[in-house]
Formats: C-alpha cells, structure tokens, sequence
C-alpha cells in the first residue's frame, strides 16, 4: 500500500513538475488543436489550444511506476510497454496533425495496423504468462473460464476496443482523465486485494505463489501510477482546458486501462468499470449505423457526451456526471473481489 502512495504522488508531482515547461514548448513549436468542422461550435473557441500534452503524464506513469516496482517486472514492465507503445501511435498521429493543421493524422489503416501489432504482441504475451493464461475471472461468481486458444483473438479485441474507446472519451476537458483517475484507483485496489488472495492453484509452489503476490503488488503501483498521472494532468486539462492530451494521451490511457483489465483477468468487469468508455463508442457505433441504414440520426452529436453537450448541458457538469457514474460503477465492481 506505501509504495502505491508514493507512485501516485510521484507520477502526479512529475506531470504537474512538467507542465510549466512543456506548455511553453508546445505553444512556440505552434503545436495547436485544429478542431473540426462538423463538432460542437463552442469548442471552435479551443482552437489553437497546446494539444500532445499526454507526454506529461505518460513520463509521470514511467517514473512513478519504475521508482517502486523493480522488485518484479514480469507483469509491470509489458505493461509499461503497451501504454508507451500506443502513446507512440498517437504521437505520430498528432505530430502529422498539428504539423499540416489538418484534423486526418495517420491513415486509418496505419492505426490499425500498429494498434493490431501491439495487440498481438500483448495478448501472446498474456496467453503464454503462467500469472495470466487463457482463463478469465467471472465475476460474483469465484469461477474461472477458459478460453484456450479463443484467448488470443478475444484479449486482442478487448484491447483495440479499449483502446479506441478511450480515445472517443476524450471530448471534454477533464473527461477521459477524469474518468481513468478513477477506473485506475479501482483497479489498483482490485490489484492489491488480489496479491492477497493469490489465486494461483493450490499446488503451485511457495516461490511462485511469492513470485506471483509480488508480480500484482507491482501491477497495483502501476495503475496508481496511472491514477497519479491523471491527476497531475487535470491540474492543466481541467475547464477551461491549458492543454489538451491529444491521441498521444488518450491511446496510452487506453492501452493502460486495457492492460490493467487484462492482467487481472478481470476483463469481464471492464465493459462495467469503463461503462462511460463503451458509451462513447457505442453511440458511435448507433449514428453511424443509423444514418448509413435510414438516413436518420439518433443522437444530435456522437459520441454521447457531445450529444448531452448540444443539449445544453456545460462540459463541467457533464465531466461530473460521468465521474461520478463511474465511481459507482468501480465499487460495485469491486465487490465481486469479496
């Protein structure tokens, strides 16, 4: 529990630590948000905006989660790597962005292609971890299902959907932060209670069983980390927004709450704690459907919260709610670790 405290605040005082230096940089590289055309009109103000401001908190993650977690790497480190490797992705994503001021970035296809690899790379990893495996905690219930072979296919969707969904949260000022500080802070406690139950089998050996408590211990850092980053970030990001984390912070989020679920083997609770994460991309997934189908729409904007936000509805109240849902939401999720 010490250590998470102190990875929290580190990677919190590293981001906050950063701003007042990259703000500046960003602003005299001309490293602006170029806001669509077809979005809400009151974020036309926003134009110009410093965006790629996820650095900050990604180098937070890194040194928050390196200080206390070298004790065991073997789930913590893959971890790191994924949320650094889909930051990567959305570097060059708004790098090609904010340097030919168009709202494009990478193609589609040159997205999903890394987003694939990476993907790949992570649920093999998991599939062949003896800490993970194919099997996947149901929750309420103790029991376990196994996937076999189908785990592979099946974590790398959870990933790219995970990943893809955080990015469409990310709207609002404070919101895809907001919304992570807390799923994180869930998920390490889900993290710490679970290096208690060890639920390895009963035969494993003393060392494994040692080895495997130590392995979530660093996992439970990671995801304060995480939470710390956040935290850190709203010092900037909250409205009206200093800053804006870009695609090179919503995909690292992404990769860190898809990892996070993953190596707990709680992706089953996911779609629940990250239930304001399916929204946005659900109600993407219903526009465009609708419209391609019957020409209709059925939200005024997607994703949601720029519909509640043409409602009338201020990005201050809908950030609120949101938070507050998924508050709820984590608690209820974490008492199916009872």
């Amino acid at each position: 529990m010490r250590y998470m405290i102190y990875a929290l605040l580190v990677s919190a005082a590293v981001t906050i630590l950063l701003g007042p230096v990259l703000i500046p940089l960003l602003k005299r590289l001309k490293f602006g948000q170029t806001e669509r055309e077809l979005g809400p009109k009151s974020h036309l103000t926003k134009q110009g905006t410093p965006t790629i401001g996820g650095l900050m908190f990604i180098f937070g993650i890194l040194a928050g989660t390196l200080s206390f977690s070298l004790s065991a790497t073997e789930m913590v480190l893959p971890a790191l790597l994924c949320t650094v490797g889909f930051a990567l992705v959305g570097f060059l994503d708004d790098f090609l962005k904010v340097r030919v001021k168009n709202t494009v970035g990478l193609r589609p296809y040159q997205k999903i292609i890394a987003q694939f690899l990476i993907a790949g790379i992570l649920a093999v990893y998991a599939y062949k971890s003896p800490f993970i495996g194919s099997k996947l905690y149901v929750p309420f219930t103790g029991a376990e299902w196994d996937l076999g072979l189908f785990y592979v296919p099946f974590v790398m969707f959870v990933i790219i959907g995970t990943v893809n969904s955080v990015n469409l949260t990310d709207g609002l000022d404070g919101l895809a932060s907001g919304v992570t500080l807390i799923y994180s802070l869930a998920m390490g406690i889900a993290f710490l209670y679970l290096s208690s139950a060890l639920l390895l089998p009963a035969d494993a050996g003393q060392a494994q069983q040692t080895q495997f408590a130590a392995e979530l211990n660093s996992m439970a850092v990671f995801a304060c980390a995480v939470a710390g980053g956040c935290l850190g970030f709203l010092r900037f990001n909250t409205y009206p927004a200093q800053v804006f984390m870009g695609d090179t912070g919503s995909l690292g989020l992404g990769g860190a709450v898809a990892v996070m679920a993953v190596f707990s083997r709680c992706v089953l609770l996911l779609p629940i704690m990250g239930a304001c994460f399916v929204a946005s991309t659900v109600s993407v997934i219903l526009q465009v459907g609708s419209y391609k189908l019957r020409k209709k729409r059925i939200f005024k904007m997607a994703p949601l919260h720029h519909h509640f936000e043409l409602q009338g509805h201020s990005e201050t109240r809908i950030v609120a709610v949101y938070m507050i849902l998924t508050t709820a939401l984590c608690l209820l999720c974490l008492l199916a670790f009872q």
